[in-house]
């Protein structure tokens, strides 16, 4: 039995559940979210308990491996429209910055060139510049939305648009992320 998928999904407060055939729909505060979900696997929602249990037809392999996944996506469902999901992203370096016009995120980082970031509908991006905040730290900005999988992906291109280097640590990196540093030459000091 999968240790993840045998756990029931509560159900919070605000968020409403509903099953039809192999469709799940989440509606909660913060958003909608539909998904449909395998055959080899069935979705029963107990009213009176307010929980969600998930369970295999039989111990095939795949069904298996389906077991866990299906119980945590119907939980991050759950978690995105009672809370929604926040990445945060810091940008290092001299000259880089990030701006947001609309649904289109220009991020500036080293090129000859800007990188621009179209806002996939359900997602917000704030961006909180150092001059906003009245100091000289990195620009900040945070992808939140109900949608974990398109929060997370959009944070990971606009990563992906310069990752951060080891020697300077210039760059976009995750909020809290430690980029290990690298000692740059040593030039030859004293000769004999």
């Amino acid at each position: 039995m999968s240790r993840i998928g045998k756990n029931p999904i509560p159900i919070v407060a605000g968020v409403t559940v509903t099953l039809n055939q192999r469709n799940v729909t989440v509606e909660g505060p913060k958003g909608k979210l539909f998904w449909t979900h395998r055959p080899e696997v069935a979705v029963e929602i107990n009213e009176a308990e307010k929980v969600i249990t998930v369970t295999r037809s039989d111990d095939d392999r795949f069904s298996r491996s389906l077991h866990g996944l299906t119980r945590s996506l119907i939980a991050n469902m759950i978690e995105g429209c009672a809370n929604g999901f926040v990445r945060g992203l810091e940008v290092y370096g001299v000259g880089y910055g990030v701006q947001l016009q609309g649904n289109k995120l220009t991020v500036n980082c080293g090129y000859s060139h800007p990188v621009v970031f179209e806002v996939p509908p359900g997602v917000t991006v704030e961006v909180q510049t150092p001059q906003a905040r009245g100091d000289t730290d990195p620009a900040r900005f945070t992808v939140s939305g109900a949608d974990k999988q398109v929060v997370g992906q959009l944070a990971a291109k606009i990563r992906m648009a310069r990752k951060p280097e080891p020697y300077k640590g210039k760059g976009i990196r995750y909020a809290g992320e430690y980029v290990r540093r690298k000692v740059g030459k040593a030039f030859a000091g004293t000769g004999t």
